[in-house]
C-alpha cells in the first residue's frame, strides 16, 4: 500500500517535470510572437525590464527578417526539450532501475547556473536575466529532488520486504 503511494507520487513528480520541459521546449518555436505579446502587455514591467524585452524583440524581429536561418537554432533547442522529457518516461516506468536519469536531471539542472552566469555575463545578459533563467534550475530541481528522494525511499522498502 505504501508502495504504491510512494510510486504515485514519484511518478507525479516526474510527470511535472517532463511537462515542463515540453512547454518550455514548444515556448521556443513562437519566441519572435511571445516577445510581441510582451512587449505589447509590459507597460506595468520595471523600466530596465521593458527595455531589456524592447530590445530583445527589436533584435529576435531583425534576424527573422535578415537572417531567418538563425531561428533554427531556438527551434534545436525546443526539439532538444522535447527529447529531454522524452527520455524521462524510463524512470516513470521503472523508477527504481532508472534512477541514473533523475540523477541526470539534477546534474543538468545544477549546470543551468554556471551556464546562465558565466554564458550570459559573456554575452551580455543583464545580471536579473541571468537569475530568472538560474530559476528555472531551481524549478527543475524542485520535482526531481522530490522524485529521487523517494525512490530512495522505495528502494529501502524494496529491501525490507525482501529480508522479511
Amino acid at each position: 500500500m505504501q508502495e504504491n503511494r510512494i510510486l504515485f507520487r514519484i511518478r507525479l513528480f516526474i510527470i511535472l517535470f517532463m511537462i515542463g520541459l515540453v512547454i518550455s521546449g514548444i515556448t521556443a518555436f513562437p519566441i519572435e510572437t511571445e516577445l510581441s505579446f510582451l512587449v505589447n502587455h509590459a507597460s506595468s514591467l520595471p523600466e530596465a525590464m521593458q527595455s531589456w524585452l524592447n530590445r530583445v524583440h527589436s533584435a529576435v524581429g531583425s534576424v527573422n527578417t535578415d537572417y531567418p536561418f538563425l531561428s533554427y537554432g531556438t527551434d534545436w533547442l525546443a526539439f532538444a526539450h522535447i527529447v529531454i522529457a522524452i527520455a524521462f518516461i524510463g524512470p516513470l516506468m521503472d523508477p527504481l532501475k532508472n534512477v541514473w536519469v533523475i540523477k541526470f536531471g539534477i546534474i543538468a539542472c545544477l549546470l543551468v547556473f554556471p551556464l546562465a552566469l558565466i554564458a550570459g555575463f559573456v554575452r551580455g545578459i543583464p545580471f536579473w536575466w541571468r537569475l530568472i533563467d538560474c530559476s528555472f534550475g531551481i524549478i527543475g530541481l524542485i520535482p526531481l529532488i522530490w522524485s529521487f528522494w523517494l525512490i530512495r525511499k522505495l528502494e529501502v522498502l524494496y529491501s525490507t520486504d525482501r529480508i522479511t
